[in-house]
């Protein structure tokens, strides 16, 4: 079986010696299960993040690093993973390591017959976050409570990238958000057309290494645009009568 690991990458050139020290012994562990293809979606990046990271992964010849002429979000570097990787399954993770890439390694174990997607799942009573400003925690456990109700879905968290998917969730759900909304939109329109989705729960820890790329105020316009969306459509689904 072949496994595609997916890693969008944004002005990271201070964090690259720590992610190769981190996934190094994850990928040596992976390659005695699987096929192993490694993409590093280079956004668009203005530092020398993609030199680095050629410098840094030279050595394995199942590396690929697909560069962005310009920045263009979270969302759009996971379409361009997602339509490079050739994996039967596909696993996405950050670049700067705040969740432990060894996470991959049982997350996978967690798919079977019936299960399409593990996400990782810091705010699950047995997940913990350190470290994390509380107004980062609380806005996303807001987002989370509202998503819930919306939704319909009974899950803790919905904004992670740290996942696995098998490969025929990503090449047929469309999710168009560019920016960080796009973690909770392909997840939400997964549940929605079928696909089950279990949680793992996880550490979430600070970034030491860089400046996090996330700009709240866009990020939680987006959100709630979205959330109208939602709302909306199982209104006309009749979702919500008793």
């Amino acid at each position: 079986m072949k496994l595609s690991i997916v890693v969008p990458c944004y002005n990271e050139e201070e964090g690259i010696p720590n992610l190769k020290k981190k996934i190094d012994p994850v990928l040596l562990e992976l390659s005695k299960k699987f096929e192993l293809e490694l993409l590093f979606i280079d956004d668009g990046s203005k530092d020398n993040t993609s030199s680095l990271l050629q410098d840094y992964f030279k050595d394995n010849d199942y590396v690929k690093i697909i560069r962005h002429t310009h920045n263009a979000n979270l969302g759009a570097a996971m379409r361009t993973g997602f339509f490079y990787a050739t994996g039967d399954v596909i696993a996405t993770m950050d670049s700067d390591c705040t969740y432990n890439p060894k996470g991959i390694i049982e997350m996978l174990d967690l798919l079977d017959e019936n299960t399409s997607i593990v996400t990782a799942s810091p705010y699950h009573p047995k997940g913990d976050v350190l470290n994390v400003p509380l107004y980062r925690i609380f806005l996303s456990k807001s987002i989370t409570k509202i998503y819930r109700i919306v939704t319909g879905i009974n899950i803790y968290t919905f904004t992670a990238l740290f996942r696995v998917y098998k490969k025929e969730v990503v090449k047929n759900i469309n999710f168009k958000s560019n920016d960080f909304l796009a973690t909770a939109e392909i997840l939400i329109k997964s549940s929605f057309a079928g696909y089950k989705i279990k949680e793992f729960p996880m550490v979430l820890n600070a970034r030491e290494y860089g400046s996090s790329k996330i700009r709240l105020l866009r990020v939680i316009k987006s959100h709630l645009q979205f959330v109208k969306k939602m709302l909306v459509f199982r209104l006309k689904k009749g979702a919500f009568k008793r």
